[in-house]
């Protein structure tokens, strides 16, 4: 990238890094760096290395250096929302991992290393919003795997290894061109119709078929007389639940 093009992102130091280090409800140490404007890894929560959980999301990051094999102790990653096209070989050095979040990057079938199937402790893998064109069939050695997310990439065809995992609960496909989904299901047609339709005078009709349609034509004048007008009472669209103040408000116009 040429000197000055591109975002140039915050700065983080180790003493900001220090401060962003939370205990997590589960009890495991989380460093939250989220949302910080965060364009280039910063190397300095090296020395954080032993935290369990690390955010990294909803920043501008474009690169994973190997240097992530340093955070061996991590159990969940989050690095969602940057702009990640690949992602290094040595993600598959964190045993210990069993929440990996990559949605909403810019992800090909080709940026995903083969080491990612060596997290074999991998529960959750989320890979939503993505460029993916394929599924590596690779990906069926997550054995452990409960949830999958392959939403809103470009997918044509799941494994299946991928689809037969053991635990695999949910695997979100949505908005993918599918085969199955290609095919959207007729609206059922709810209208009762005939085939045929024939017009014949009153007089034309013999007494019996006569006293038939007599019958039908009182009978809709009924349903006519019993249809509700339109009510006088006022109403109040905008309100979906009116509460007291609503009411109180309304007995004040009145008086007023």
């Amino acid at each position: 990238m040429p000197k000055g093009k591109g975002p140039q992102g915050k700065k983080i130091t180790l003493k900001v890094a220090k401060n962003l280090v939370r205990v997590a409800f589960n009890g495991r140490r989380r460093l939250d760096l989220s949302n910080m404007g965060i364009a280039t890894f910063p190397k300095c929560i090296l020395e954080l290395a032993d935290v369990e959980e690390l955010d990294l999301s909803r920043n501008m990051l474009r690169k994973i250096p190997n240097i992530i094999e340093k955070f061996q102790n991590l159990m969940w990653l989050d690095l969602h929302s940057n702009q990640l096209d690949e992602l290094p070989a040595e993600i598959g050095t964190l045993k210990n991992l069993t929440y990996l979040n990559l949605c909403n990057n810019k992800l090909t079938t080709k940026g995903l290393p083969e080491e990612l199937t060596l997290l074999k402790n991998l529960r959750t893998l989320n890979l939503g919003l993505n460029c993916l064109e394929t599924v590596p069939t690779t990906l069926g050695k997550l054995r452990e795997l409960i949830e999958l997310g392959l939403f809103d990439n470009s997918l044509t065809l799941i494994p299946k290894s991928v689809k037969k995992l053991p635990k695999l609960e949910k695997m979100n496909v949505k908005r993918n061109p599918l085969p199955e989904f290609a095919k959207e299901e007729e609206p059922i047609d709810t209208v009762k119709r005939i085939e045929s339709l024939y017009l014949v005078e009153k007089k034309d009709l013999c007494s019996s078929c006569l006293e038939a349609c007599q019958g039908e034509k009182d009978e809709l004048h009924k349903l006519e007389d019993m249809t509700p007008g339109p009510s006088n009472k006022p109403s109040f669209p905008s309100l979906t639940t009116p509460n007291s103040t609503a009411m109180d408000n309304q007995e004040e116009w009145r008086i007023k």
